[in-house]
């Protein structure tokens, strides 16, 4: 593979995003309102005269929370990724890139790049945003910064390697498809997984523990490290080029 040519690929993605409002909307939206608007809940929640959240029960919730930048890793990068070829397709831009002596290991790496960096920086800007705000709103009640800790950068230290699997899994969903709304909700499946780990996590049946974070983030790279290659394998460029006419 060429470096060179995926990051020229992942260059024109950022182009082409820039053209489309809808597509970055999703991408900002999730983090937004985990960094902003869980910690104004908490806010809320804390001064109610009535019933109030008491400084002992903030720290769960503040964790229960954060686990959302773990789910929202799975999520954000669902727009980007499952457009990422098929949308080109019907903006009539993805021919001329799939003419050129590019390997579809340089465009697939190129793909996965635009997609992914997008989102997680989204995601790490949201989680500076709710921990600065968190410690903002609850220092005065708990007598202390709660954040950063470890139970949130185990949590990020698993975020980006659960958005990588969401981009290799839609970038093959969006070289399958033949139309970009399919595509989007096809690839909106893979967020399930992550949704179902949240509530198990909430009933108790499963604990999110630091070392449970970390093994899930080994999981997920090798798991995404595979649907590379099975991307690769079943990218079939000129398939895409007579079949999608």
């Amino acid at each position: 593979m060429d470096l060179q040519n995926a990051w020229n690929v992942a260059l024109k993605d950022f182009k082409t995003y820039s053209r489309k409002p809808s597509v970055i909307y999703a991408t900002v939206a999730l983090p937004l309102i985990v960094g902003v608007g869980f910690p104004l809940i908490i806010n809320y929640s804390l001064h109610r005269t009535v019933k109030g959240l008491s400084a002992a029960a903030a720290p769960g919730l503040m964790n229960s929370f954060s686990i959302w930048f773990l789910v929202g890793a799975a999520i954000i990068p669902t727009a980007l990724a499952s457009y990422s070829l098929v949308g080109e397709k019907v903006q009539k831009s993805l021919e001329p890139m799939l003419a050129t002596p590019m390997t579809d290991g340089d465009i697939l790496l190129g793909k996965t790049l635009s997609s992914f960096l997008l989102p997680v920086a989204a995601l790490y800007a949201g989680s500076i945003s709710y921990m600065a705000l968190m410690d903002y709103f609850t220092h005065g009640v708990l007598g202390r910064y709660y954040y950063p800790n470890w139970d949130i950068g185990a949590i990020l230290l698993a975020a980006p390697f659960a958005a990588l699997l969401s981009v290799e899994a839609n970038v093959v969903i969006s070289s399958r498809m033949t139309d970009v709304r399919s595509a989007q909700q096809s690839g909106a499946l893979i967020m399930l997984p992550f949704v179902g780990l949240y509530l198990v996590s909430e009933l108790g049946f499963f604990t999110l523990s630091d070392t449970n974070l970390v093994i899930l983030a080994g999981v997920l790279a090798a798991v995404s490290v595979a649907m590379f290659f099975v991307a690769k394998a079943t990218f079939q460029r000129e398939e895409i080029l007579t079949r999608w006419r």
